[in-house]
């Protein structure tokens, strides 16, 4: 008898798997279609530090870059043709999917850049262009969840596009783009445009809240005052990730169990998911599959990147646990509060770090673009590595 896949499985506990990871040769070799296929996967993200390693690791892009170069002779609108095409493919080979469900999944999404992060009605434009550009009916444009970030977050969504809300870490952070979501469903039902069609996921960063956890909680292990402190300190290491998410979803469940949104869904809306995201393990000494195992129920998105879709395929267990030991969530998460890392101060400097993490990335990414450009047309430079 063959073994069932546990990934496939997952879609049994409402959680919907999508690949963090995207490259021509993904697309163009058969393995994303072989992955829907047959892993079940029903969406992608892509980022820029993923997009510049494919660009810079292979041969797959000499041809368009060639083909585009003269087209876009400025990195950044060339970085942004060669992304719209991966995405444009990605979102075409995820159709299916996103035709079977209704829209649920079979999404791909594409960022805005970093620099439009301070400017609210900039991102809200922006996104309009992008969304306009790629063309496709099931793809989301990721809007960073900052304070800035949340105006152009509920414009876009007001203008009816799906919106992949990243960099969130916290109860309060959600909170404040959930509220958007609702609010810009009720905006639309007020002028009898139609909600049915909106799609929204709420990005939720795991493994961040663990490195900067640890780091803080290695700090005062140093400093214990005995073997009894310390070993207390250390058994809090690697449970402020899961705890943080499993409090999130806990709250992502009691909105969904509100009169707001029960009004709002009878009128035909979907679900602002909770996504996952973050879920590759960062500490070799923590399971592989912590966050994969430990943060799935309902009305989840799980994006992998490609190794931990291989562990879980490989020796996963799918079951219900996203909303088991909740109360024990609470109680890692006070325990580390009376320690002075409080979640909302640990989600506001995350938050920010990530904003510059990304701007670095995008970075990156316009270099190794140029790198290839001069390649390709012969003018002298290597691809930086």
């Amino acid at each position: 008898m063959s073994r069932t896949n546990p990934l496939k499985e997952l879609s049994r506990f409402g959680v919907s798997v999508w690949i963090d990871n995207i490259s021509r040769e993904l697309l163009e070799s058969g393995e994303l279609a072989r992955l829907i296929r047959e892993d079940g996967v029903c969406g992608l993200t892509s980022n820029p530090t993923i997009f510049a390693n494919a660009l810079a690791s292979s041969q797959h892009y000499d041809e368009a870059v060639r083909r585009l170069a003269a087209q876009h002779p400025e990195p950044q609108a060339l970085f942004e043709a060669l992304a719209v095409e991966d995405i444009r493919a990605a979102a075409d080979l995820l159709r299916g999917v996103y035709d079977e469900t209704a829209g649920r999944d079979g999404y791909a999404s594409i960022e805005l850049p970093p620099e439009l992060s301070q400017n609210s009605p900039e991102s809200h434009a922006q996104a309009v262009r992008l969304n306009k550009l790629v063309g496709r009916p099931n793809v989301m444009i990721k809007i960073p969840g900052t304070g800035e970030g949340v105006p152009a977050i509920l414009a876009s969504m007001r203008d009816g596009l799906n919106i992949n809300i990243t960099l969130l870490f916290t109860v309060g952070q959600y909170e404040a783009v959930a509220d958007a979501y609702l609010e810009a469903l009720e905006y639309r039902l007020q002028r009898d445009l139609t909600i049915r069609a909106i799609s929204s996921v709420a990005s939720i960063f795991v493994s961040r809240v663990d490195t900067f956890v640890d780091a803080a909680l290695d700090k005062r292990i140093d400093n214990a005052a005995d073997e009894a402190d310390r070993r207390r300190l250390e058994s809090l290491k690697g449970r402020a990730g899961v705890a943080n998410a499993k409090v999130v979803y806990e709250r992502f469940r009691s909105y969904l169990g509100g009169r707001d949104w029960q009004l709002i869904a009878a009128s035909g809306a979907k679900v602002q998911r909770l996504l996952w995201a973050s879920t590759g393990v960062k500490d070799p000494a923590y399971p592989d599959l912590l966050y994969a195992e430990e943060l799935i129920g309902g009305h989840t998105v799980n994006t992998m990147p490609e190794e931990t879709l291989k562990a879980f395929v490989d020796h996963g267990t799918a079951a219900r646990t996203a909303d088991r030991h909740v109360e024990e969530a609470h109680r890692t998460l006070r325990e580390l509060s009376r320690l002075g890392i409080d979640m909302e101060h640990v989600g506001e400097q995350l938050q920010a770090k990530g904003v510059d993490l990304f701007s670095e990335a995008w970075g990156r990414a316009i270099d190794v673009v140029e790198a290839k450009r001069r390649q390709m047309l012969g003018l002298g430079q290597e691809v930086a590595s």
